[in-house]
């Protein structure tokens, strides 16, 4: 399977927050076979283990989180309507006249309804309706979807995917399923005799409303040596500063925080070099916004990496992203745990 079609197949999974086990036999056949072991924690990471063949080798984790962006409904109205509220950090702008899918005891269809401009008051054409105000029309008669939904049933976007112009792809659920593809195709490139250590890819769940609960107890039971955290990076848009995003196009980009470790971000800096591999760095003077900070305090503490993938229009339904970038990403997830040098550097 070529990155671009597993980068789509996974991202067509339903993994709304709280609900990433959904399609978990889906997910194993995408990827298990690149795997000698798998398993699912308490909280619903899936970690993915592939095995060096030394004893005591190093531990090296590899983390994307599962989970995406969605909605929850919160009550069936009559004529087939269903409200809902969001889960995690919805775009409320992009909503109305959107397609969705409801995840009840069937699959079923339906439209974020949208008033048309000619019934608007000249108030309601200035501001967004709270999501909490919007209805998904389902086209059931309120009996027969009620024997279909009930409420906290999740809500999904519609799985559509396009190709744009010079490799670039757009879909829903890229952040940050894009990012597993691409650490999931990058481990199965590596050879296992070319391995510094036994491979752990944490599919971490719930980071888009805590952004601490998946990640810290999976990285806790793990207690790795050093961590690779890869998430999407805010890609640079004519409308958003260069400060603070980075370019789609540019290759994967490594992040110098004070919470991140400055020589395990160098040297992987430095392996991209020499790999010829592009990259480029972000700065932040806080936090990463992805797991980093909460897998570094893990434990007696977990050097990481923050790596990112350039991404438009992050928590829409039509995010974008160069296969250039995540073409580099695989290539340097496969370096940085092949890596013997940063393993002798950081094996505990």
């Amino acid at each position: 399977m070529e990155l671009k079609e597993l980068i789509v197949s996974m991202a067509s999974l339903m993994t709304v927050t709280g609900y990433e086990s959904h399609d978990s036999e889906r997910l194993d056949e995408l990827i298990g076979g690149f795997f000698d072991e798998s398993t699912t924690d308490a909280l619903g990471n899936r970690i993915f283990i592939k095995r060096c063949g030394r004893e005591n080798a190093p531990k090296i984790l590899v983390d994307a989180h599962l989970d995406e962006i969605g909605m929850i409904v919160t009550d069936i109205k009559e004529n087939g309507f269903l409200t809902v509220t969001n889960v995690g950090g919805v775009d409320t702008r992009i909503l109305q006249a959107s397609d969705v899918v409801i995840y009840g005891k069937e699959k079923i269809f339906g439209v974020i309804g949208s008033t048309p401009p000619h019934l608007q008051k000249p108030s309601e054409a200035k501001s967004l309706r709270a999501i909490g105000e919007l209805l998904i029309d389902t086209g059931y008669p309120k009996e027969e979807l009620e024997k279909i939904v009930r409420i906290g049933t999740p809500v999904g976007f519609e799985v559509k995917y396009v190709d744009l112009a010079n490799g670039k792809i757009a879909g829903k659920g890229f952040d940050d399923k894009a990012c597993a593809a691409c650490a999931a195709e990058g481990i199965r490139r590596a050879a296992r005799e070319d391995l510094a250590g036994d491979v752990y890819l944490m599919l971490s769940s719930r980071e888009e409303t805590t952004a601490v609960a998946g990640a810290a107890t999976g990285a806790y039971a793990i207690d790795p040596d050093y961590a690779f955290v890869f998430d999407v990076n805010l890609g640079t848009t004519p409308d958003v500063p260069k400060s603070e995003s980075v370019e789609v196009g540019g290759g994967v980009s490594l992040t110098v925080c004070p919470i991140t470790d400055r020589r395990l971000t160098r040297m992987t800096a430095e392996l991209a070099e020499k790999r010829g591999l592009k990259y480029q760095i972000s700065v932040s003077g806080s936090g990463t916004g992805t797991n980093t900070p909460s897998i570094h305090l893990t434990g007696a503490g977990i050097p990481c990496v923050d790596a990112g993938l350039p991404l438009k229009s992050m928590h829409t339904c039509a995010e974008s992203l160069d296969m250039a970038d995540a073409e580099c990403a695989a290539e340097l997830i496969a370096a940085f745990i092949t890596s013997k040098e940063i393993a002798e550097v950081f094996k505990r």
